[in-house]
């Protein structure tokens, strides 16, 4: 009997990729459309947490591959600020076969070999998806998350102090102490005249995801000491970690994972100087020929 399953693994989660962003409407972020696979194809925190040999998640990786191979096939844009969003062709799909899943990856993949955009297949299960202009629209987004991995760990703490401070919190203060449970830093963040909250934070330069037990463990270490927490990461956060954060009963913590601490870089302009083009519009022109 034939093997059902054949192929890279990503090439499974094809159809699921489309069917999540359908029923969000035909367009979401990444980590909606992450959020959604794990709870539609049941993914266990165990293989969230699975690392590639590079550390980046397994999972996410392959979520990767499918966005871009689907991308290059025009069925998703990618192309707006990361939203990710189905084209005329992608909503008028119905369904996909895993052979018709098979036979997508072998037309996209023809044209590596022809562009030579890879070097090597990405069966080979360790390769990050290309990032380009044509297919995200926003390269700089992996180079900030790359350039901050690159930081040292004083380096990172201190971009985050200036991150907050920038968010409007105050008497912002990196703690860089051994031992202290976690805790890089506090500050505080002024509600009103009246209301302050005392906040104190942990920063991970990370490419994998942060763990519930890591932040069972940052509330630990903040009990008694702060009204609330932010855990501020370059990776990602899983399912299960993001329960942990907003669980009954203690104290709640901010997760800011890689996406959302570039969306507020942008916000902010640390570090991006915008940059203002223009298309030539031909049909203008025409008039005067």
């Amino acid at each position: 009997m034939a093997k059902k399953n054949v192929g890279p693994k990503f090439v499974s989660y094809f159809w699921p990729v489309i069917d999540v962003l359908k029923g969000l409407g035909g367009s979401a972020r990444p980590s909606e459309v992450r959020e959604e696979l794990v709870r539609k194809l049941g993914i266990s925190e165990e293989a969230q947490e699975d690392t590639l040999p590079s550390g980046f998640p397994r999972f996410d990786n392959q979520v990767a591959w499918a966005r871009f191979y689907l991308a290059k096939a025009g069925i998703i844009d990618s192309s707006s600020r990361g939203v990710w969003t189905l084209t005329e062709k992608g909503r008028a799909l119905t369904g996909m076969s895993h052979t018709e899943a098979l036979e997508l990856f072998k037309e996209v993949h023809k044209q590596f070999h022809t562009s030579r955009e890879l070097e090597s297949s990405p069966e080979d299960g360790d390769l990050i998806p290309p990032q380009d202009a044509e297919t995200t629209g926003e390269n700089y987004r992996q180079q900030v998350l790359a350039v901050l991995r690159s930081l040292p760990p004083p380096g990172f703490e201190r971009f985050c102090q200036r991150l907050l401070r920038e968010s409007g919190f105050q008497e912002v203060t990196v703690t860089g102490r051994s031992g202290d449970g976690g805790i890089d830093g506090l500050g505080i963040l002024q509600i009103s005249s009246l209301v302050s909250f005392k906040v104190l934070f942990q920063c991970k330069r990370y490419v994998g995801p942060v763990t519930p037990s890591q932040v069972r463990d940052f509330r630990g270490a903040m009990q008694g000491r702060a009204d609330k927490g932010i855990i501020v990461t370059t990776g990602s956060f899983t399912s299960d970690s993001k329960k942990e954060a907003v669980r009954d009963g203690v104290p709640p913590i901010e997760l800011v994972d890689g996406e959302k601490l570039v969306t507020m870089i942008e916000q902010l302009e640390l570090g991006l100087n915008p940059i203002k083009s223009f298309k030539v519009d031909e049909a203008f022109f025409d008039q005067f020929k």
